[in-house]
């Protein structure tokens, strides 16, 4: 079992000798590490901890009390298979978040870096985390899913599996979707696509011009009576110069389970609004 001569370990805690521990790394009382786990350096284990391998993880993440990284997934056609976890830099997870392996040699679960995944989040089986995401507390991801770069999940949310969420997409507190969510657009209660989100789109450091281009572009998608095919065309004609409009339509043509619409008005009677 490598560890660094500056590892902090506390004496309750039970280390696998296949482990890897940088130098510099925290583990927590009761801490209990099992199988291969490598861990980078700056990384924080707090009480009660349980990560299984095999598992790599990258620098500077903090693992909160409870949280239970690289367990087996919660599928019943899984046979124990070596399968594993990749998490990259500088993420946070909190109180008691899941996220369980892949489910054959052939598949696993990638996390990105600089996420926030708070507390009560599940990542389940073979999902792909992108960069800079944040998991509200009691988010939902089924098994396969991939969450792009920048898309914020909502408190108590839940993405059905197989689901493609796009980037700086936004999916609001306890929605769902079964279907897949275009990049920089809201989506809320089940399937209901309802706006763009410019507050998101904003903070991620885009320009005025691609805001007004997908606002423009969703305009044209949802508002205007057109087939999906047919307002695609038309997008590609009139904004397809434009980066981010040409994102979204790529997402929407390789989307497999579809989008969700948007209904007339919504569940208050108030009309869809085009901005977070």
């Amino acid at each position: 079992m490598p560890i660094g001569p500056s590892a902090r370990i506390h004496a309750s805690a039970v280390i696998s000798p296949e482990a890897d521990l940088a130098g510099d790394v925290e583990v927590g009382p009761f801490v209990v590490i099992e199988g291969a786990v490598r861990v980078g350096p700056g990384c924080v284990l707090r009480p009660y901890v349980h990560l299984i391998g095999p598992l790599t993880m990258g620098c500077g993440n903090t693992v909160h009390s409870g949280a239970v990284l690289g367990e087996r997934p919660q599928h019943l056609k899984y046979n124990n298979e070596p399968t594993g976890v990749d998490i990259g830099d500088q993420n946070v997870f909190r109180e008691h978040v899941t996220v369980h392996r892949g489910t054959t040699q052939s598949w696993k679960t990638v996390i990105g870096s600089r996420n926030f995944f708070m507390a009560g989040a599940h990542v389940a089986h073979d999902c792909r985390v992108g960069d800079g995401c944040i998991l509200a507390n009691g988010v939902l991801l089924g098994g396969h899913c991939v969450i792009g770069d920048g898309a914020y999940l909502s408190g108590n949310c839940a993405v059905h599996q197989f689901v493609h969420v796009g980037r700086l997409a936004l999916l609001s507190g306890v929605s769902g979707s079964t279907k897949d969510i275009p990049p920089f657009l809201i989506q809320q209660y089940i399937n209901t696509v309802c706006g763009v989100n410019v507050v998101g789109m904003r903070r991620a450091g885009l320009t005025g011009t691609q805001i007004d281009a997908v606002r423009r572009a969703y305009l044209t998608l949802f508002r205007e009576g057109e087939t999906t095919t047919h307002a695609l065309v038309r997008l590609e004609r009139e904004l397809g110069s434009v980066d981010v409009v040409r994102e979204l339509i790529e997402f929407i043509r390789a989307s497999r389970r579809g989008i969700s619409g948007e209904r007339e008005r919504l569940h208050d009677g108030a009309p869809p609004s085009l901005a977070a």
